[in-house]
């Protein structure tokens, strides 16, 4: 049996099917001895085969002209691009690529090696908002229900004082939260909702060694985010709300993320 450290990476490589063969047994055996990394391995395993089960009808058409375009770094990313089922389906592969799963598509030929880190994060956040806002019985691992223990699980594992903000004076309640993949590190995810049914999130990861601030919009008619890089760590409001509405609940979420870092 081959004996070497195993980690995150080749549980992406074995869900792939690139692990190499004659190191399968000591795989197995270091995931059984590390009943943490096992269950992040059932996690995506359940995360890829959600994903692949709710877009199958349309990862397998042909990629349109245009989008094809942006992926090859023809046209700006920021060029708007028509919502449609496709926006879905990219998003959900920008999930796949950013979380290390898909084979590390991010880093084949060179693709999203130059993007700047503001995009990225703004990108993992509303990839995000799309696969999660839209589902009513799984959009949170975590109900508000238990906020104590949510807080406490996420600051530690992403490793920040992560407070959820009161967003009730903006309209909005606490629905939840749960744990993502960010890139080599991990992400936070609150999600709120109001009373209309209209969802926002908010996305939280320590990878992050920039400052900048602005807002972003991946398609011409899907969520935008509004993100801040500060400090050592990254924020993203995303949501489909008026833009100066969304900006204005942004700053209200964070300046109590911050206060709550702070404290």
């Amino acid at each position: 049996m081959i004996r070497r450290d195993f980690s995150e990476r080749d549980i992406h490589m074995a869900l792939d099917g690139e692990l190499p063969g004659d190191e399968r047994a000591a795989y197995d055996a270091w995931l059984d001895a590390n009943p943490e990394m096992k269950a992040r391995s059932a996690r995506f395993t359940a995360d890829r085969a959600a994903l692949r089960a709710a877009f199958a009808d349309v990862l397998d058409e042909a990629v349109p002209g245009h989008l094809h375009k942006v992926v090859l770094g023809e046209v700006p990313v920021k060029a708007a691009v028509p919502r449609s089922r496709w926006w879905l389906a990219a998003a959900a592969a920008v999930l796949l690529a950013v979380g290390g799963l898909g084979g590390y598509f991010a880093g084949i030929d060179g693709i999203g090696q130059e993007d700047p880190a503001e995009d990225r994060l703004a990108e993992q956040a509303i990839a995000a908002h799309v696969i999660y806002a839209a589902e009513k019985r799984h959009a949170v691992e975590v109900p508000a229900s238990d906020k104590d223990h949510l807080q406490t699980w996420l600051s530690n594992r992403i490793g920040l004082n992560l407070v959820a903000p009161d967003l009730t004076a903006d309209g909005f309640q606490l629905v939840g939260g749960r744990l993502l993949p960010a890139g080599e590190s991990k992400a936070a995810m609150l999600l709120y909702e109001d009373g209309n049914g209209q969802r926002i999130s908010l996305f939280v990861t320590t990878e992050s060694t920039e400052n900048a601030k602005g807002t972003y919009a991946a398609a011409q008619d899907g969520p935008e985010a509004v993100y801040w890089l500060d400090k050592g760590y990254g924020c993203a409001v995303v949501g489909s709300l008026p833009r100066e509405r969304l900006a204005e609940v942004a700053r209200s979420a964070y300046t109590q993320l911050v206060n709550g870092l702070a404290s």
